[in-house]
């Protein structure tokens, strides 16, 4: 239990308050409307989604816990320049939508790795399929995890109990509501993460004095390191790794993750799908820039001693934490609210995580095997929330040998999500790739891509790459500190440490590239071994289906021409681009107006 303040019966009120909430929502769409009475109920939310609150929970999903606790953390040790991230969420969404959306929204599947087996066969739809189970599972344990065991030991908050109610909760209303439930709980999920970090952010202003007390600390303290252009891929951040790392990185989770893809072909019509993802970009942007900013308030407060060296936390990530207890104690309730907050992001993110497992489950390793009634196939729906919310939950304990939470997870979404996404790049954008070439590349590119992640969790980057900025303690009150504490203890340390280790030619060459270049190396090593292997091989033997390959008739600028053109050489009235663009799209889901795509592999 911590020393300092901990939870009030008003934080613990709050704290309960949006878990039933979150629980409620999930009863009311289990009954509302008849029920999840089909599997298409719930799992896709009966196709009939619109764009507002899609866009919400495409962002609730990934901006998790690890994006309230650990980017402030991110920005307090390793400076601002993280927000560049923004750039390739513009990237991300672009890519997106004009390339990979189209093509699943036309389809009609309800599991991405169907597509797998539409353009390559059924081995490589499997390998998809329990390459993105294990990628879910490892990275859902670590959201549950990580902040459950940072907010025990700040606030006293019980460990096991936090992490075996989120699991609970969650499994609930995934469980009882489906797809909508899980959406609608997003939408007043990131409400709640918002003003979590909305209410650190203004009472560090209140207390530093204002805004401009807090950039001029993170000025002089170094954080404002915004352009740093160096090229050198072994930097763990520059522009160039976070712009196209990061682009990388969110396009295999908006583009092809089937948490997201869910999302999108939930909704009504594919201009709404678009628009769903656009609108998420600037509530992207929102969160990015208020956690970016709680690093800069977290800094400026504790500039001259850093509770982490000073021993008042025993890692990193109880800093956001502790700052919150510090400075938010006297309002009973605010506390609670940031705990809600973070809480509310590990909500969203494992929600998404089991009603994806369950989707891909049903339809790729239960549906081609076994015959099953629509009743059966909506219980099973059902049961596999279940069985995925246990097992994320057992999944939790393995999440502490995972170092920081920002870094953690981006290297386990990109290990995986690198070589996936290539291997949809190739079968979309290249119509001469065939089957040898689509497995030889993937696995290739996952072989390269967890190569460099294990070397790096073995011998860990140098500090020259990393560029850790320096933390005081001059500040700090020692008169209250336990016996024998080290209060010299600091970076040079860990520098002098670290060369005095015996480390091989790769631990400081091929092990120490960025974090972020993980998933750009595997997505590129599956499109060139797998464009080599398909060219020896003879490339595409037979005549694809219409429409699993990209064409111009899916981009939107094709179509806002196409309008405009008509507009105006017909010259029939005032031109409203948004209402032909969404006519233009098609007001209905066509694609499950009674009508079943074959699945059948190509002969």
């Amino acid at each position: 239990m911590p020393s300092g303040p901990s939870f009030s019966v008003w934080d613990y009120v709050v704290f309960t308050l949006m878990l039933v909430v979150s629980a409620g929502i999930g009863v009311y769409y289990a009954f509302a409307g008849g029920g999840q009475s089909s599997s298409a109920d719930f799992l896709v939310g009966g196709r009939s989604m619109t764009a507002v609150p899609v866009a919400l929970s495409l962002t609730a999903s990934f901006m998790s816990a690890i994006t309230v606790l650990g980017t402030p953390v991110e920005v307090y040790q390793y400076g601002a320049i993280f927000i560049l991230i923004c750039f390739s969420y513009v990237l991300m969404v672009a890519v997106s939508s004009e390339i990979f959306l189209p093509i699943f929204y036309r389809l009609g599947i309800t599991s991405t790795y169907e597509y797998l087996e539409m353009r390559y066969n059924k081995v490589i739809r499997l390998f998809g399929t329990v390459l993105f189970i294990i990628q879910t599972v490892l990275y859902t344990g670590l959201v549950i995890y990580a902040p459950a065991l940072a907010l025990n030991q700040v606030t006293g908050v019980d460990l096991w109990g936090a992490v075996v109610s989120t699991g609970v909760v969650c499994t609930l209303y995934c469980t009882l509501g489906g797809l909508k439930a899980v959406v609608w709980t997003d939408v007043f999920q990131v409400g709640i993460l918002l003003a979590g970090l909305l209410a650190v952010i203004v009472q560090s202003v209140l207390l530093q004095g204002g805004i401009s007390t807090i950039i001029s600390d993170s000025a002089q303290g170094g954080r404002l390191n915004l352009w740093d252009f160096d090229p050198n891929p072994l930097r763990r951040h520059t522009f160039w790794s976070i712009t196209i790392g990061g682009t990388f990185l969110w396009t295999s989770v908006y583009g092809i993750n089937q948490a997201q893809v869910q999302r999108y072909i939930s909704c009504k019509s594919l201009f709404h799908a678009k628009m769903a993802l656009y609108i998420n970009l600037v509530s992207l942007w929102t969160i990015s820039l208020c956690s970016v900013f709680c690093g800069l308030c977290l800094y400026s407060v504790y500039k001259n001693c850093d509770p982490w060296t000073a021993n008042k936390v025993s890692a990193q990530d109880q800093l956001m934490p502790y700052l919150v207890l510090d400075i938010l104690s006297e309002y009973p309730g605010l506390p609670g609210l940031f705990v809600a907050a973070a809480y509310s992001g590990t909500l969203s993110t494992v929600s998404s995580s089991v009603n994806a497992l369950a989707a891909v489950t049903i339809t790729d390793l239960m549906c081609p095997y076994l015959s099953l009634s629509e009743r059966q196939l909506s219980w099973a729906s059902k049961g596999m929330s279940v069985f995925y919310g246990a097992v994320c939950i057992g999944m939790a304990g393995l999440a502490s040998l995972m170092g920081g939470m920002l870094q953690a997870a981006i290297s386990i979404v990109g290990v995986i999500g690198g070589p996936l996404l290539g291997l949809f790049s190739l079968g979309v954008l290249f119509s001469c790739a065939n089957t040898k070439g689509g497995l030889a590349g993937l696995l290739s590119g996952l072989a390269l891509s967890l190569w460099v992640c294990i070397g790096a969790q073995i011998y860990p980057p140098q500090p020259e790459n990393s560029r850790p900025l320096p933390l005081m303690t001059h500040g700090c009150n020692f008169s209250m500190a336990p016996e024998g504490t080290n209060w010299t203890a600091n970076m040079d340390d860990f520098i002098m440490k670290e060369k005095n280790l015996l480390r091989p030619f790769l631990a400081d060459n091929w092990y120490s590239l960025s974090y972020l270049y993980f998933g750009p190396l595997g997505t590129v090593t599956v499109i060139v071994v797998g464009l080599i292997i398909s060219i020896l091989s003879g490339g595409r033997q037979t005549k694809l289906q219409p429409g699993l390959v990209l064409s111009k008739e899916d981009l939107t600028c094709y179509k806002a021409y196409n309008v405009f053109k008509e507009k105006v050489s017909g010259s029939s009235g005032k031109l409203d681009l948004v209402r032909e663009l969404e006519k233009s799209f098609g007001k209905t889901n066509l694609a499950f107006c009674d009508v079943e795509l074959s699945t059948q592999t190509l002969p």
